[in-house]
């Protein structure tokens, strides 16, 4: 599904974000990119995400070179990939179902389509009893979840979730992992970049390890290990 060849990455700063990096992800993993900050782990996903360009090598998304890809074509690009982020960026003035809502607006969804799309989605993340509040009246785990929805709704083959957990109490953050384990288990694929170490260490998914702009580890059922 995914693949990065040679991958160099150096912004106009000068900063080297990623040196060489070849990584292939396939249709339905699930794969936690660990390592420290400055590591080139963002990076990647915005390459992926084609927020950002390589300075060398090639980028792979479901068959299509996302370099070359013509300008009309990124929106069904993103269409495809749900993002989840630390600080949620849930709009305030909107709604539960407003905010889920909104990310099928965006693609040209009917109204039909939202109306019978967006409760099965948040009765997938427990929120059905929420659709009408508004994120300020939400704990963050809840906020969480209306991020995870708004990502899933537009039914992406690609979730790419960075640092999700890292404002929430360890409770709620298994109780969003054992969220994501249901996407990633109907299909989705899955790439988290944490700093959870329970969670990788429990989980034991496929684990990428970054250090210096370059992979150091790549294990099928890993382990956190990398020591801050």
């Amino acid at each position: 599904m995914i693949q990065l060849y040679n991958v160099t990455k150096i912004y106009p700063s000068g900063v080297k974000a990623l040196t060489d990096v070849t990584l292939r992800v396939h249709k339905g993993e699930f794969v936690f990119l660990v390592g420290p900050s400055g590591a080139g782990k963002s990076t990647i996903t915005k390459l992926i995400y084609r927020e950002e360009f390589p300075t060398r090598g090639q980028v792979i998304f479901n068959g299509k070179n996302v370099i070359r890809m013509r300008q009309r074509e990124v929106p069904y690009l993103r269409r495809a990939m749900g993002m989840v982020f630390q600080d949620f960026r849930l709009l305030p003035q909107k709604t539960v179902f407003e905010n889920v809502a909104f990310a099928m607006e965006v693609v040209g969804s009917s109204g039909r389509d939202i109306k019978k799309t967006v409760p099965k989605v948040l009765n997938m993340v427990g929120l059905t009893k929420k659709a009408d509040v508004f994120p300020g009246h939400l704990s963050g785990g809840e906020q969480q979840r209306v991020s995870v929805a708004r990502a899933i709704v537009n039914n992406p083959v690609l979730i790419i979730a960075d640092e999700p957990t890292g404002n929430l109490d360890p409770e709620t953050s298994w109780d969003l992992m054992n969220l994501f384990l249901n996407i990633n288990k109907r299909g989705t694929t899955v790439i988290m970049i944490t700093h959870a170490r329970d969670i990788v260490d429990a989980m034991k998914k496929r684990v990428v390890e970054m250090a210096g702009g370059q992979i150091v580890r790549d294990e099928k059922e890993g382990t956190y290990r990398y020591e801050a």
